[in-house]
């Protein structure tokens, strides 16, 4: 910029973290480092920015004054947000009306370095992860009815709207959404809302036989009963390089036997509850198994760590995440055996895996495992002395030709988070 333009704009590159507080502002950064070829990494609150390769880059671009609640109709269940705007903020003003995010955002601060921090919807629309109750309603990509964004050009871009049903044009979010950045630089995100559940409980089944477990999850992934979630926690393996959190963690009155576990939620109100609970108790065969009850003011906070990866709280471990089709729990289950420490999520499609500093070839052997099964795996947490080779996103040679066709048309010059997800670009 000259000096004179400098004086005229808000925003100067002179800087090496850029802060925009408007979309015009983020519009006017873009347009000049696609001027200058200027690589820029993209950034909220810093939450997720060790996810994928580390980026070397000319500047960096934070959003997090790019912040606040746009509109929000509880009636018609939904709510307008910048990008840069807190997970907590959106969730305390749904709370307040009685209504949440049903794709349950995971707390990744917990992981990264023993405290809570939610970050921002940006971060987690860019990284398309979900808690729990995924396997029942979907990933975050699905609750998106719309957003703003610019592109690699400085283009603002828009797509969707503000209701359950649109059918103009392109559905973009599935793009944007697990792109990490890579594609738009987003402004504002419209998502939809749900009621909150009337209660809960969660039903806590003890036993340590895969197959057993495995057959568990099959019945309630079958179920018309209405489960919206169910995890298996092992007992942790005994290498003394692992901290055993497990039964600090998973410390409740009511979850009353040593050992693993599997655990699943029922929601609604009471009577519907009571029902449905006498229903899978015929369909799971719980009478074979030991078995306890955690009431409401146990079941909200139990998967609240579960959500949360409070079981690697402050790790210094790599941290993998593996999703796998539900017809491989069990083989994958037996393929870890007790030598890492993991649990399963998503009524056995998603595992998430602690593996030791140092032993970047177990990595290697279990991202063997999981390709050869069809399954999926990203490299979430890095170890200090992390030398795996391989990739940290899963993708065969055809999807990664289709993926830098999409980064070319969004971003030409491949300026945003440069080689996040792939080295190639």
């Amino acid at each position: 910029m000259s000096t004179e333009e400098k004086k005229n704009s808000q925003i100067s590159l002179d800087s090496e973290i850029l802060s925009p507080s408007t979309e015009k502002e983020v519009s006017e950064i873009v347009r000049e480092i696609y001027s200058k070829q200027l690589p820029i990494e993209i950034t909220g609150t810093g939450t997720k920015k060790g996810f994928g390769y580390n980026l070397q880059t000319a500047k960096k671009l934070s959003l997090s004054k790019l912040s606040g609640i746009i509109d929000y109709k509880k009636e018609e269940l939904y709510i307008k947000v910048k990008a840069g705007t807190p997970i907590q903020d959106i969730e305390k003003i749904l709370d307040e009306n009685n209504q949440e995010l049903a794709f349950e955002p995971i707390d990744f601060g917990y992981m990264i370095n023993g405290q809570s921090n939610k970050g921002t919807i940006g971060g987690y629309v860019a990284c398309n992860f979900a808690g729990s109750r995924r396997f029942k309603v979907g990933s975050v990509r699905d609750h998106i009815l719309g957003f703003k964004g610019v592109n690699g050009k400085g283009d603002i871009i828009k797509s969707g709207g503000t209701v359950v049903k649109n059918v103009t044009g392109y559905d973009l979010s599935k793009l944007i959404s697990g792109s990490f950045g890579t594609l738009v630089v987003l402004t504002e995100i419209t998502l939809k809302v749900s009621p909150k559940k009337q209660s809960q409980i969660t039903v806590i089944v003890y036993s340590d036989e895969i197959k057993k477990i495995s057959n568990l999850f099959d019945k309630i992934l079958s179920s018309s009963n209405e489960v919206s979630a169910a995890t298996f926690i092992p007992e942790e393996p005994s290498h003394k390089n692992y901290e055993h959190t497990k039964n600090k963690v998973f410390k409740f009155n009511d979850l009353d036997q040593e050992g693993s576990f599997l655990a699943f939620r029922i929601e609604g109100d009471k009577r519907s509850i009571d029902e449905r609970l006498k229903e899978l108790k015929i369909e799971l065969d719980l009478s074979n198994f030991k078995s306890s009850i955690l009431d409401v003011h146990q079941s909200i906070p139990f998967w609240k760590k579960v959500n949360n990866l409070e079981l690697f709280s402050g790790t210094k471990n790599n941290v993998l995440r593996a999703v796998m089709p539900p017809a491989k729990c069990e083989a994958f289950s037996k393929f870890l055996n007790k030598n890492y420490k993991y649990y399963i999520d998503w009524c056995g499609s998603l595992f998430w895996i602690e593996v030791l500093d140092k032993d970047d070839e177990k990595i290697n052997k279990i991202k063997n495992f999981i390709v050869e099964n069809s399954g999926y795996l990203t490299i979430l947490k890095k170890s200090e002395n992390f030398d795996f080779q391989d990739t940290l996103f899963t993708i065969d040679n055809t999807r990664l030709m289709i993926s830098k066709k999409i980064k070319e048309s969004f971003d030409p010059k491949k300026l945003f988070n440069p080689g996040r997800m792939y080295r190639e670009f």
